[in-house]
């Protein structure tokens, strides 16, 4: 997360801005063939949701959408590294 530095709207579009950047870059393993279709579904749906937090946050929905947010990034990292060794170990085994 961000240090509100700037005011909270400015933080808030970063916040936006930033997830789109981490939702394509979590793709690259994807894209450069380091991992397969599992992975890909798992960072489609995981990054999408954390897209769906920071929406949330950006808007303004819910009162307590700044913790849900962060507490969704501590979730996302560890699923993303439990798909990717999924994926890895899966793929050897067939």
């Amino acid at each position: 997360m961000l240090p509100v530095t700037h005011g909270e709207q400015y933080t808030k579009v970063h916040i936006l801005l930033y997830t789109f950047a981490l939702l394509a870059v979590s793709l690259l393993p994807f894209v450069i063939r380091m991992s397969g279709l599992l992975y890909l579904a798992c960072a489609l749906a995981l990054g999408l949701r954390f897209l769906f937090w920071a929406w949330v946050l950006y808007r303004g929905y819910r009162p307590h959408a700044a913790i849900n947010t962060f507490k969704y990034s501590i979730w996302y990292l560890f699923l993303l590294f439990i798909a990717l060794l999924l994926d890895h170990y899966l793929l050897l085994n067939l």
